[in-house]
């Protein structure tokens, strides 16, 4: 039973040299495949000009099957190697009713030892695993699709190996070892998101196990590692339904290319392919088939942050209203009601009455309104041609064919879009010019339109929809991705990191739009110490926040006297970083423009500008702004320019909570002039 610490250094020797075997059995299986392989394509070139068709085809057929068990056998591989590694990284026994104990190795992949016919490692997904995230010592239960299995862990142990060797081991009475926890918490940040099997807490444990929401809401705040558990939970979906879905039937709605880019790591690591994503703005581009130019989110904020109007304020706060989207929806019942001025129509000698056209129209009323033109049309030819006793001309069907949408008062969404604002008898909060793009809080509004009245349907192979930075999205966006995606959602994000206060979406809100939700919320926030987390419940207080116990240096503010003052500190800052053996500095902005500039006075050797074109995340010193920040960590955060001159606004506001909660151990704000009201607090 591996009592000792010598006997588990044993232990993993011998399972080491297992998974080692396992390897060279699938690389000889490998080469196997490729010369049968080699082999029927040279018997099918030689023998073409004598096999049928049907040989041919299943020729094709027995070359793709042969091809996949090779794809296979080379996954395994990778999975097998990554085992070497680090074979498992927890253990617990566990003794079923009257049974004995036997110990179960948990790691991120399981390893069935073949010749011994038993596994030797389970999964972390597996049903039998979540009794290591759920539960201490004493009595225990898990579920399996054959019902509930009850029992007693007589221990639980946890481990660090890496490159195959045993760095230290812990037996731990509660869930997770706090020692474990803060060791995984204290390293330096990377350029990538890493995976969490090793320290998933009971509460996270529960939302990637969910499997009965249909929509889950996330709401966590900055830290609580939110990303993270959707990811494992997609992870964890693709493992329990692999039969029925893929990770190409999955599609994540990610803020910007960087954030993409930055956690693309944690899925190919849980031993899943790469998974779809895309931009809300792809998203547009794509529903609006490239016909109109429109502002972007992040074009929206530069907006805001470079100056305060007012008109743009109020436009903005209409549109991401629910009122909003309640005022669209009795729009399109009054133009349902009341844009069809249906007449009689005089076809040659016939007259279709008025009523039978209209009859028709009702009688369609599950078709998208402008789709149902062209079915009535076919309806009332139909009509003619019984009345009339023959066939009718091409111009008999012309007239009917324009006849009848003439009846209806638009035939173009942009000029129903427009008329809706008249109908509200707010037509000023309308901006259309063709000589600017469209604005940010116009384009779901108009898709969403678009979607009513002409329908869309090109995301039904989508199974799974992830959304994450939640708060950014309007209802009228969520309306429109639930008549896009008629599947399973998880949707997370924090409503106080929000970039844009006058848009911003909470749990609740989402939960009018998606009434079957199961809201979750997290409080425990993982990513800074106990010192930057005090100090941004400044900026924005959350009552609710629990960091864990870690500590650091208290965040500086440091005043100057003049801008170049400033950036010779902040360069000494950098030295310093440089030779800390910390990985990752973060020096974040408020707007782009103020990004270009540090960049440009502070040209130093490795430091890199994060923009909105940017598609990489690269470890080491990054300037950026706070918009582009979000659902990034570094090891330590520079805010320059944090004066009240530069933060005022509730935009700033959000902008300095979402920047000061990017630090993990150091955080240092700087300034020229005064210090913002919001940190005098």
């Amino acid at each position: 039973m591996n009592a000792t610490e010598q006997e588990e250094r044993e232990y993993l020797e011998e399972i080491k040299e297992k998974l080692t075997l396992a390897v060279r059995r699938v690389d000889d299986a490998v080469r196997q495949f490729s010369t049968e392989l080699r082999q029927k394509k040279q018997y099918i070139h030689e023998h073409q000009s004598g096999m049928d068709e049907a040989d041919m085809v299943a020729a094709d057929q027995s070359i793709n099957r042969m091809a996949l068990t090779g794809e296979g056998a080379v996954a395994r591989k990778r999975r097998l190697i990554k085992l070497v590694q680090s074979p498992y990284f927890g253990r617990l026994d566990f003794a079923p009713q009257n049974q004995a104990a036997a110990p179960v190795y948990i790691g991120v992949h399981s390893f069935f030892d073949e010749q011994q016919r038993q596994n030797l490692i389970y999964d972390w997904r597996a049903p039998i695993s979540s009794l290591f995230y759920d539960f201490e010592l004493g009595e225990a239960s898990y579920a399996t699709p054959s019902g509930t299995v009850h029992g007693r862990i007589g221990l639980k142990r946890q481990y660090k190996i890496r490159d195959g060797r045993l760095e230290f081991l812990l037996d731990s009475a509660v869930n997770i070892h706090d020692d474990v926890l803060q060791q995984e918490l204290a390293k330096s940040s990377d350029d990538k998101m890493k995976n969490i099997v090793a320290t998933i807490q009971r509460d996270q444990n529960a939302v990637i196990r969910n499997e009965e929401a249909t929509v889950m809401v996330i709401q966590g705040v900055a830290g609580s590692g939110k990303t993270s558990i959707a990811l494992h939970r997609i992870a964890f979906l693709l493992y329990r339904y692999r039969e029925t879905i893929s990770a190409k039937d999955i599609l994540i709605i990610s803020p910007n290319k960087v954030f993409a880019d930055y956690i693309s790591n944690v899925l190919p690591e849980l031993g899943e392919e790469h998974i779809p994503e895309m931009g809300m703005e792809e998203l547009a581009a794509d529903l609006l088939e490239g016909r109109y130019q429109f502002q972007t989110f992040f074009d929206q904020v530069a907006a805001l942050l470079e100056q305060h109007d007012a008109a743009f304020i109020a436009r903005i706060q209409f549109k991401s209203s629910f009122e909003f989207l309640s005022q669209l929806n009795q729009y399109l019942l009054h133009i349902e009601n009341t844009y069809f001025a249906v007449a009689d129509l005089r076809v040659g000698r016939t007259v279709v009455p008025a009523a039978f056209t209209q009859q028709k129209f009702r009688a369609y009323h599950r078709v998208p309104l402008l789709n149902r033109f062209a079915l009535v049309a076919n309806d009332v030819r139909a009509y003619v041609r019984d009345k009339a006793g023959r066939k009718l001309t091409g111009q008999e069907k012309a007239t009917i064919g324009e006849g009848i949408p003439r009846m209806f008062k638009f035939n173009n969404v942009l000029d129903l879009y427009r008329d809706f604002y008249r109908w509200l008898g707010r037509p000023e909060l309308l901006k259309l010019d063709h000589h600017r793009p469209l604005e940010y809080a116009d384009v779901f509004a108009l898709i969403y339109l678009r979607i009513r009245l002409e329908g869309a349907s090109a995301y039904g192979h989508v199974k799974h929809l992830l959304v994450d930075e939640m708060q950014d999205y309007t209802p009228v966006q969520y309306a429109v991705l639930s008549r896009l995606f008629h599947c399973r959602k998880t949707i997370l994000g924090d409503v106080s990191q929000t970039v844009n206060p006058y848009s911003a979406s909470s749990a609740e809100t989402i939960e009018r739009v998606f009434p079957q939700a199961d809201v979750v919320k997290l409080y425990r926030s993982y990513r800074s110490t106990i010192e930057i987390t005090a100090f941004a419940q400044r900026i924005t207080p959350n009552p609710n926040i629990l960091p864990l116990e870690r500590h650091g240096p208290e965040p500086a503010i440091k005043a100057f006297s003049t801008k170049e003052e400033e950036l010779q500190a902040i360069q000494q800052l950098l030295a310093n970083f440089q030779t800390s053996g910390r990985h990752s500095l973060g020096i974040i902005c408020k707007t782009l423009r103020q990004a270009e500039q540090t960049y440009e006075a502070l040209q130093a050797p490795d430091v890199y500008l994060l923009t909105d074109e940017s598609t990489k995340f690269k470890e080491g010193i990054i300037i950026t702004t706070a918009h582009l920040a979000k659902g990034l960590e570094f090891d330590e955060v520079i805010v320059p320019f944090a004066s009240a001159r530069n933060y005022k606004t509730e935009v700033d506001r959000s902008m300095l909570y979402v920047a000061c909660t990017r630090a993990m151990h150091q955080l240092t704000l700087t300034y020229t002039g005064e210090q913002p009201a919001f940190l005098q607090a």
